[in-house]
């Protein structure tokens, strides 16, 4: 993991004085870092080695994260892992637009790889995330809501389960296909 991190602090890097701060504030407030963790692991279960994955790893991050800043906005948060978000102290305007930066830095990262698979993995998840989030806002206080649409919103949030697809856009043997389809699998009941 201490690859990821040089990796993310190396891509927080900015002209703009306040980006920086506010996603050094998000990301230093620690968490577990499941998602870049899973990737890892998943790459090497897959037998990829090289060093995008860490590249990935940081891009998983940085989507997550840019999610909690919007996600903290909407559900006017004030507090993440016991200390205050960064929209109650930076504000709702600075959260929302360094969330869009992580996510346009993520898109820059991904570039790097140089793989249409793992673009359109990362570009498809990033997606359904931000139709999961709407959907989320579409069914809050609805005490209607039934089973299948509240686990539909919950399947949309599978940035999760995207590590595991990330790992086979650098693994095209056809003897990993199996285990490729049991990490999906796992992705999307883990996310």
């Amino acid at each position: 993991m201490a690859e990821v991190d040089r990796v993310i602090a190396q891509r927080l890097d900015s002209g703009v004085p306040l980006v920086g701060e506010v996603a050094r504030y998000i990301i230093s407030a620690g968490g577990k870092r499941l998602r870049p963790v899973l990737l890892l692991l998943s790459c090497g279960a897959l037998g990829y080695a090289g060093a995008q994955k860490y590249n990935l790893a940081a891009v998983v991050e940085f989507i997550h994260t840019a999610t909690l800043l919007h996600d903290d906005v909407v559900d006017e948060s004030t507090l993440r892992r016991g200390r205050p978000t960064a929209n109650e102290s930076f504000g709702n305007p600075a959260s929302v637009l360094v969330g869009d930066f992580l996510y346009s830095r993520a898109f820059q990262m991904m570039m790097d790889a140089n793989s249409m698979r793992v673009m359109q993995i990362l570009a498809d998840a990033t997606n359904v995330i931000a139709e999961g989030e709407v959907l989320q806002l579409m069914n809050m206080h609805d005490a209607s809501l039934d089973e299948e649409g509240y686990l539909r919103v919950i399947r949309s949030n599978r940035l999760c389960g995207l590590r595991a697809g990330l790992g086979h856009g650098f693994s095209s043997h056809r003897r990993r296909a199996r285990l490729r389809r049991q990490l999906d699998r796992n992705g999307q009941k883990s996310g």
